[in-house]
C-alpha cells in the first residue's frame, strides 16, 4: 500500500515539491539562485575559518587545507536533509487544516513532498561540493557512484519518522519543541565536524547506535577517500529503515482518522 500511495500520487507529488522550491524563494530578488548561493557561501565560510584561522586537519586525511571544509559539508549534507524533513514534519498535517476537513486528500504525501524538495536542496549542495573538489582536487573518486545507494536507507528512514511525528503532533502539540531539541543532539552526536575513528572505542560503539553514523561515514568514504561500501552494513541499514519507513506509514494511516476531530 505504501509504494502503491506514492506511484498512484507521484504527479501531485512532484507538483507540491515544485511548489515547495519555488515558494519558499517568493517574493525575495535572486529567487531560486538563493538555493545555490547559500551553500557556495557556506562551504567558502567553511574553508576559510577552518582551513586558514583554525589551519584544522582531517584526522586520517591528508593536508590539504580546504580537505577539511570538504569533508565537513559532505557530512553537513547529509544532515541537512534528514533534519529539514524532520524539523517540518510536526507542521505538516496541522498546517494543512483544509486537507483535513474540506477536500479528499492523500496526506500521506506530505512527507514525500519535504523529502523531495529537501532532495533538490541536497542535489545543488552537491553540485557546489563538486564544484569545489574540482577545482582543487581534479576528479572525485570513482567510488562516488555509489553514493545514492549510500544515501536510500537514510531516505526512507527519514520518511518513516516523518510520518510519525506529522501524526503525533495532531495530538500532541510540543512534537515540534521536542523535535527540535532532539535534531539538535543528533547533530553534535553523529561524526560531522569529527571522523568516528577519532573518539575512544567504548564511544564508539554508543556512536554507532545513531542512524545517522553509518551513512555519513560511508559517504564521505566514497566522496572523499575512495573507501569501498560496505555492503553488509548498507543492506542492515536498508532493512532497518525499510520497516521503520512501514511501520510510520501504517501509523500515520491508522492514526489519520481522528484528524478531522482533533484539528
Amino acid at each position: 500500500m505504501l509504494f502503491k500511495s506514492i506511484f498512484n500520487n507521484r504527479a501531485l507529488v512532484l507538483e507540491l515539491i515544485k511548489r515547495d522550491v519555488v515558494g519558499r524563494y517568493k517574493g525575495s530578488i535572486l529567487g531560486l539562485l538563493w538555493s545555490f548561493f547559500s551553500p557556495v557561501l557556506m562551504l567558502t565560510i567553511y574553508t576559510f575559518v577552518f582551513s586558514f584561522v583554525f589551519k584544522t586537519r582531517w584526522v586520517g586525511g591528508g593536508d590539504s587545507k580546504v580537505e577539511f571544509a570538504l569533508v565537513l559539508f559532505v557530512g553537513l549534507m547529509v544532515f541537512n536533509f534528514f533534519s529539514e524533513c524532520i524539523n517540518r514534519a510536526p507542521f505538516l498535517v496541522v498546517s494543512n487544516i483544509n486537507y483535513v476537513k474540506k477536500i479528499i486528500f492523500p496526506l500521506e504525501i506530505l512527507p514525500l513532498v519535504i523529502a523531495g524538495s529537501a532532495a533538490f536542496h541536497f542535489l545543488v549542495s552537491m553540485l557546489v561540493w563538486l564544484g569545489f573538489y574540482l577545482f582543487f582536487f581534479g576528479f572525485p573518486p570513482i567510488e562516488i557512484i555509489y553514493l545514492p545507494l549510500i544515501l536510500l536507507p537514510l531516505v526512507f528512514f527519514t520518511l518513516g519518522v516523518s510520518w510519525v511525528l506529522s501524526s503525533l503532533s495532531v495530538y500532541i502539540r510540543d512534537t515540534s519543541q521536542f523535535v527540535g531539541v532532539i535534531v539538535t543532539a543528533l547533530m553534535f552526536l553523529s561524526p560531522i565536524f569529527y571522523p568516528l575513528a577519532s573518539l575512544p572505542k567504548n564511544y564508539q560503539f554508543i556512536m554507532r547506535i545513531n542512524p545517522i553514523t553509518g551513512i555519513v561515514e560511508q559517504a564521505r568514504s566514497v566522496m572523499m577517500f575512495g573507501g569501498g561500501v560496505s555492503w553488509s552494513s548498507l543492506l542492515i541499514h536498508m532493512m532497518a529503515s525499510m520497516i521503520v519507513a512501514w511501520a510510520g506509514f501504517a501509523w500515520f494511516q491508522k492514526t489519520r482518522k481522528g484528524f478531522a476531530d482533533v484539528l
